[in-house]
């Protein structure tokens, strides 16, 4: 599942709204020992561009 959530991020990242909404999506499809290197990924491709998405998204537990 975290490979289609990935695939359909990047597709999407032309547009932040898009890409908020579909990363909310699926934070809730990927399991939880893959949400660390998921949300490693995340930063690593799209930091640049979308990095208060990101840090909206992954909130500290």
């Amino acid at each position: 599942m975290i490979e289609y959530v990935k695939t359909i991020l990047q597709k999407v990242s032309f547009s932040t709204y898009l890409f908020e909404r579909e990363l909310r999506k699926g934070l809730k499809l990927i399991l939880p020992d893959e949400l660390e290197d998921f949300r490693n990924w995340c930063y690593a491709k799209f930091g640049n561009v979308h990095q208060s998405t990101l840090n909206r998204c992954f909130v500290p537990a």
